[in-house]
């Protein structure tokens, strides 16, 4: 059998991943690193059935493939593909769209956007607080009112200032490390439950002028700038590596998925964050790690990806 090495380009990669057998033997010791177990009830004890593809458990008497409750679920696309599009979305700096993925993986339009979907779920942000030197600030994503036809604009919502965009707040250490979430406001009652919840008590935090960072200096040691006085750095003071995040972030909204609902942001925000925290790291330890996401989350029916919000 083959043994794992440090692939470095796509071509490595593929040499690589050339055979399925190669892909379930990868993705078995991925999901049983830390030794067997049903995925129905846990047991510890299981048997490769006769046909090679499928294991039985010594207690709850249940069949299941390696692929049973994660983010591959029962899906028939064989696994080298989904390999492929665990490289191609997780080393591209601003995401690939379902588009494209169809093209370079070979599916249709339509699962590869259920594949792009199913991969960010387990791309997930890091654990931990934050701690030492932060930035704090928010985002609005959604489309420029004047650019929507009228009975689009009428239906949306969407005006000047932000209003009827979707939110995402951020905070960002100095050493480069984001957390980011959608909110529902850009007020001090969901604001502060996000920093406290991601930044140590203590830390010095940056933010701008807006009067939901208010009462923060008594957690932390906070400075801010006045972005309406165009100020935009003060001494050491600025916000300016949040911002460069919400660029990025819009540079693939814009340039590569042109569209992101409000019910499937929060999974995007996670697929850019998840690249950005692992930007230092090799293109094996970024794969595993999203492999390793998709051994420990489950599965994401197509029913409940079209789903409507509630």
């Amino acid at each position: 059998m083959k043994t794992i090495f440090e692939f470095k380009t796509l071509t490595e990669f593929t040499d690589y991943f050339s055979d399925e057998a190669t892909c379930v033997k990868h993705f078995t010791e991925s999901r049983w690193r830390n030794g067997q177990y049903c995925p129905h009830c846990k047991h510890d004890k299981v048997y490769l059935c006769a046909n090679g593809k499928r294991y039985h458990c010594a207690k709850c008497k249940q069949d299941f493939t390696i692929r049973t409750k994660t983010v591959f679920g029962e899906s028939k696309l064989p696994l080298r593909k989904w390999y492929m599009a665990v490289y191609l979305l997780s080393t591209s700096g601003k995401g690939i769209s379902s588009v494209q993925l169809a093209k370079q993986v070979g599916v249709t339009q339509k699962t590869a956007w259920f594949v792009d979907h199913r991969l960010r779920s387990a791309m997930k942000q890091n654990n931990g607080q934050l701690f030492g030197t932060i930035e704090a600030d928010e985002t609005y994503i959604g489309g420029k009112a004047k650019n929507m036809h009228r009975a689009k604009f009428l239906a949306s919502g969407v005006a000047s200032g932000g209003k009827g965009k979707a939110i995402v707040a951020g905070v960002r250490s100095r050493d480069g490390e984001v957390r980011a979430t959608v909110v529902d406001a850009v007020q001090s009652n969901t604001l502060h439950p996000f920093i406290k919840a991601n930044v140590q008590a203590g830390a010095t935090l940056y933010t701008d002028e807006h009067r939901a960072y208010n009462n923060l200096g008594y957690s932390y040691v906070r400075d801010f700038i006045r972005h309406g006085m165009k100020e935009f750095s003060k001494g050491d003071c600025n916000t300016n590596g949040i911002e460069s995040f919400w660029a990025l972030f819009k540079r693939g909204y814009h340039g590569i998925y042109h569209q992101m609902s409000k019910k499937h942001l929060q999974r995007y925000v996670n697929e850019f964050t998840f690249r950005l925290n692992r930007k230092a790291q090799t293109m094996q330890t970024v794969f595993t790690d999203v492999v390793s996401g998709v051994t420990d989350n489950p599965q994401l029916p197509y029913k409940k990806l079209i789903q409507n919000p509630i």
